[in-house]
């Protein structure tokens, strides 16, 4: 089966979702989506909360496992990613995070024009319908729903919120504002109750239109190239294999797992990593995978003398009341994110910025499975968590296909804390972890820790026990990075493959260095600028 189309976006994540309501709102252009993921029609992606099934669904998540990382003690780690409309975006924490100024026109200095803080300002203020209204920083009428939930989080993160004063931090408000320093609550991408991910915000409204295909259930395989440029794709529905032509371009938004590994199934990449599986070469791009950052953090956990959304979720009574309240107002726990008492800060004064990112939820789940995230099966007693992860780490991977088969999953490679610099910030930041948790507001909630749970006296303990215990924060990128050198660089500044033409990459992959904090939303804004660069393009 053949069909032509003027752009095929490949995957209907953050990104690509974006792309593709701003390419079909010309209806000259006739757009083609391939998501090999299904419907996000489900009410675990519409129910905030439901992310605790999403979390290890094996209908809407890759659920990837990375190789053994001799950082961390040669234990694998779980990596969710999005396998269904909307990507990430349906199935992650709603946490709304740009990242800090300096992290933009970072990427600028790297080479980057359009792409400092006062470039990208504009395109996150397009993107977001801000619950608290709009300022010099936030906006209101965007596509995305953002949620400011300061008034109905739990009661214990006042108690949260007033350690954080005591041990140091100032309170702020907004973390998207003037700012990213301090201590305060986390705006969430939900609307109305519902989560606003980015199908429901950019895909959904775009599927009315007659120029807009979207086909679900199709893994692309290989793009398809004549010469050094991009003509169509291959993808696989069921058992039959499809080829699409494209007039304008192919545009990969598959995210910083399934991006580079298309690009080397292709014939794009490392010419050694594809000889060595049989794959001829289209253009030979060392940087293709390569230059993998991911957030890693640790959690301290804590039994509660006070009641916790433990005591709400756990008994069967008490989820079919917070349950009964969701179904008829929209509110309650289920309405939220767990994530909601958070902050930023330097681990010391020393540092320029902040460089580690602070989390509080009213919730504990000590038995869980590693990998799962039983969101309405927490502990059988109240308890909380109290943790922290890197804003920008040092220590850089890989992804590389393992075979020339599509459907074979990569070999994810992290290289978790290879670098002194990772280690020595997060030994820095667990000693503010028991500042913290030592001011009177939160020491006096405190009945007993329970991870780490023994005396950490030693540096070589605490090194022990962050190896031992930190995990992703799911917050992968860099593998397809933006820069002006081929010889490291995938895309230039305006998302272009070096090298090839017609094929383009917009997706966090693409990011230069890892911003700080949860990268929802800056993935969402590289997909307003990609399209921007598209439109202009085209015309």
């Amino acid at each position: 089966m053949q069909d032509v189309a003027d752009y095929v976006i490949v995957g209907a994540g953050s990104a690509g979702c974006v792309v593709a309501n701003r390419l079909s709102a010309d209806p000259r252009n006739r757009v083609l989506v391939l998501e090999a993921g299904g419907s996000d029609l489900s009410p675990w992606v519409r129910m905030p909360i439901g992310y605790g099934k999403t979390f290890y669904h094996a209908d809407m998540n890759w659920r990837y496992v990375s190789e053994a990382e001799p950082g961390l003690g040669g234990r694998t780690t779980y990596w969710p990613r999005g396998r269904v409309l909307g990507g990430s975006s349906s199935i992650n924490a709603m946490v709304f995070i740009r990242g800090q100024r300096e992290d933009f026109d970072g990427w600028e200095r790297l080479g980057n024009p359009g792409w400092g803080f006062g470039d990208v300002l504009p395109a996150f203020k397009r993107m977001e319908d801000n619950s608290a209204g709009a300022d010099e920083w936030r906006a209101t009428g965007g596509p995305l729903g953002v949620s400011c939930v300061a008034d109905r989080v739990h009661p214990l993160c006042a108690n949260y919120l007033a350690a954080g004063v005591d041990a140091g931090l100032m309170l702020n408000p907004d973390f998207n504002g003037a700012t990213q320093e301090g201590v305060g609550t986390y705006q969430i991408t939900t609307r109305n109750g519902f989560r606003s991910s980015a199908a429901t915000a950019y895909l959904r409204p775009a599927m009315r239109r007659s120029n807009l295909n979207v086909v679900t259930r199709a893994q692309v395989t290989r793009i398809l190239f004549e010469g050094r440029r991009a003509v169509g794709v291959e993808y696989q529905r069921g058992n039959e294999l499809h080829t699409v032509k494209v007039r304008g371009e192919v545009i990969l938004s598959a995210g910083a797992v399934n991006s580079p590994q298309l690009l080397q199934l292709s014939g794009v990449g490392d010419p050694m990593l594809l000889a060595g599986l049989g794959i001829p070469v289209v253009h030979a791009a060392k940087g293709v995978g390569e230059n993998l950052q991911d957030h890693l953090g640790f959690d301290y956990l804590y039994r509660s003398r006070r009641p916790t959304l433990n005591d709400q979720l756990r008994p069967w009574w008490g989820r079919l009341m917070v349950g009964a309240h969701y179904l008829f107002n929209r509110g309650g726990p289920l309405s939220l994110s767990v994530n909601q008492g958070g902050g930023f800060f330097r681990t010391n004064p020393a540092r320029e910025r902040p460089n580690m990112q602070l989390y509080f939820s009213p919730l504990s789940y000590t038995k869980a499975v590693p990998g799962k995230r039983q969101l309405m099966r927490p502990d059988p007693f109240p308890g909380f968590m109290l943790g922290v992860s890197n804003c920008h780490p040092t220590s850089r991977g890989h992804i590389r296909i393992r075979s020339a088969d599509p459907f074979q999953a990569p070999s994810i490679q992290p290289n978790y804390l290879s670098t002194a610099e990772d280690l020595e910030e997060l030994v820095e930041a667990a000693a503010f972890l028991r500042k913290f948790a030592a001011q009177a507001p939160l020491a006096e909630l405190i009945d007993e820790e329970l991870q780490p749970g023994t005396p950490l006296e030693t540096r070589a303990e605490i090194e022990e026990d962050i190896r031992q215990r930190s995990g992703s924060i799911f917050h992968a990128s860099g593998t397809c990075a933006m820069g002006p050198d081929p010889a490291s660089a995938v895309v230039d500044a305006r998302l272009r493959v070096h090298g090839l033409e017609g094929l383009r990459v917009v997706d966090a992959s693409i990011f230069p260095r890892l911003t700080a904090g949860n990268i929802n939303a800056p993935t969402i804004m590289v997909g307003e600028r990609g399209a921007d660069f598209l439109i202009a393009d085209r015309r």
